[in-house]
């Protein structure tokens, strides 16, 4: 069993951590919010670790999951970070979604330490890292890359390897982007059905034995019929990666025209203070303008 550490145990980094813990790994645990850390630590005989520096002490390997880039560059770099008590030839393996370009800037700060780092984004939210079932989009060094994959594997089994440095991110923020227009789709196609008169559980229906089906719309429509809006990816999350699409976009000089138009819906519901939610309850942005709810009924 290895060595290993976690840092930050928000909704998705606190069952990835657990699931190392279960698997028999020691793992060393930091997170923002000091309880947690101490609360998992104690309940699945982890290791509580009080700054980043203690953390990278204490571990070969470390996989961290925060909410930005500027989270992550002070996770790793800042005051007590894991760059001051990391030893040459440790991996941190970051699994947090950032930009792809500070990404690569922390890789390379880290390097002249002789400290190795892979971007290791995720996909499956709440439930897929609960369950340890995870799909992880995986940048860097091939050999580093393999090295930690057998400690990937309780967290998630399905690991694609996309390239060098800040690859990894691109992939994952690709496949948001995706999903965030898909859901816009949902939105507005759901409300104006629902508007004309369509039942919405028959329009799902329809959706689900058309060329319009998508796992997403699968899973979320049943959530948004029960009006439960209880976060599994919130919509300030959501928001804040569609932000680093749109970055991406201007640095590749990509226009994402239908993207940014998706933004001003996860900035309205921010707005209506729906920002904790998950991002399913953007449909409730559209819902008032419209004055009806997409509800079986």
């Amino acid at each position: 069993m290895a060595k290993l550490g976690f840092l930050g145990l928000g909704i998705m980094g606190y069952p990835m951590a657990r699931n190392l813990l279960r698997a028999g790994h020691e793992v060393a645990l930091w997170s923002h919010h000091t309880e947690k850390a101490k609360e998992l630590a104690a309940s699945e005989r982890g290791r509580f670790c009080g700054t980043p520096k203690e953390v990278a002490k204490h571990a070969e390997c470390m996989f961290l999951c925060v909410g930005d880039t500027a989270m992550a560059e002070q996770v790793i770099l800042g005051s007590d970070g894991i760059i001051e008590g990391a030893a040459a030839g440790t991996i941190v393996a970051d699994a947090s979604t950032i930009s792809p370009s500070g990404s690569r800037r922390i890789g390379a700060t880290l390097s002249k330490k002789g400290v190795h780092y892979v971007d290791v984004p995720c996909t499956g939210s709440t439930p897929g890292a609960n369950a340890g079932t995870l799909t992880f989009m995986v940048g860097g060094d091939p050999a580093v890359v393999e090295k930690i994959r057998r400690w990937m594997e309780p967290m998630g089994k399905r690991i694609f390897y996309c390239g060098g440095p800040g690859l990894g991110l691109q992939a994952k923020l690709s496949q948001n982007l995706i999903l965030s227009n898909i859901l816009q789709a949902f939105n507005e196609g759901m409300i104006l059905a629902t508007k004309g008169g369509v039942e919405p559980k028959l329009m799902l229906e329809i959706l689900t034995n058309s060329a319009a089906k998508s796992g997403l719309i699968d899973f979320k429509a049943p959530y948004v019929f029960k009006r439960d809006f209880s976060p599994q990816f919130s919509v300030k999350w959501m928001n804040k990666d569609i932000g680093l699409m749109l970055e991406s976009g201007h640095e590749l000089n990509v226009p994402l025209p239908l993207t940014s138009l998706t933004r001003q819906l996860f900035e309205a519901a921010i707005a209506k203070g729906q920002g904790d939610e998950d991002i399913c309850s953007t449909i409730k942005v559209l819902e008032a303008i419209v004055g009806i709810e997409v509800r079986p009924g």
